[in-house]
């Protein structure tokens, strides 16, 4: 039998490959360009929703992208052996459900819609799914989140530091690999939708004191005030709702996923391989 997945060069994909690997699971990957193998797996060349390729004896199917595109195909395609699917989708579709940004509370339905899609695509073929819903994710270098500002300060040696009071709770992706599979494994996981964050909460300011802490260069430091904020989150569109948020919990309850799957996520403990991918 095959473990199908989407995503596999994501960040969580880049962890759970060796994982699987050193399980002897035969895996097929999808990719929109080929790739080489690093881990024993079979890449093939297609993408959701209309140009995914044909696989044989499908046991399992991860998917780490977009919901909708993935739920679409999953209700159309012929899986003989209903496959166990484990899908991430994101703590927005409950932090950003009343966000003063019409297009952030547009984001957030449309996360709980593409729950949904899976969950009745899934019934179609009598498969059990799990749902892993993290924070801000981090770890491989590729988040739109934390190494953006990282690579910015290595590079102009500047780190903007703003002020906040919201707490933070950053997750590694390999702890969301380890969480992905031990939902593969685990069928109290069926049915579940699963908050999962890090294993530290922790002051926005000092989750970005320890971003610079953790790179190779010195920086100089500039604090950012909160009058300053006030007025850029009244001009700014774009960062209107990642400012409006510094005063907000962006966290997650691990108590479910820690009892139903066995995963205790580290703490917040960046180095500066986390930010190259």
């Amino acid at each position: 039998m095959t473990v199908l997945v989407f995503g596999a060069s994501s960040q969580i994909g880049q962890f759970l490959l060796p994982l699987l690997a050193a399980r002897g699971e035969p895996v097929v990957a999808i990719s929109r360009s080929a790739r080489a193998s690093t881990h024993g797996e079979t890449w093939l060349t297609g993408h959701l929703p209309d140009a995914v390729p044909a696989v044989d004896d499908i046991s399992a199917i991860f998917s780490f992208g977009p919901l909708h595109p993935f739920a679409h195909w999953l209700g159309r395609a012929s899986l003989p052996h209903a496959p166990r699917v484990v899908v991430t989708s994101s703590m927005s579709a409950e932090s950003k459900r009343v966000s003063e940004v019409p297009a952030e509370r547009e984001l957030s339905q449309r996360l709980r819609d593409g729950e949904n899609a899976v969950s009745e695509a899934c019934a179609k073929h009598g498969s059990e799914w799990t749902v892993l819903r993290p924070t801000l994710i981090y770890g491989a270098g590729l988040d739109k989140s934390l190494t953006p500002i990282a690579q910015r300060a290595m590079r102009t040696r500047l780190f903007p530091l703003p002020a906040g009071r919201g707490m933070r709770q950053p997750v590694h992706a390999q702890d969301l690999a380890y969480a992905a599979l031990a939902a593969l494994d685990i069928a109290a996981s069926a049915g579940k939708i699963l908050p999962i964050g890090g294993g530290e909460r922790l002051p926005v300011s000092e989750m970005f004191a320890r971003v610079r802490r953790s790179l190779p260069v010195d920086t100089l430091l500039l604090p950012v005030p909160g009058w300053l904020l006030h007025l850029a989150r009244r001009s700014a569109g774009r960062l209107r709702g990642p400012l409006s948020r510094l005063e907000s919990d962006l966290i997650a309850d691990n108590t479910e996923v820690t009892r139903i799957l066995g995963v205790q996520p580290r703490p917040f403990r960046p180095d500066v391989d986390c930010w190259h991918p």
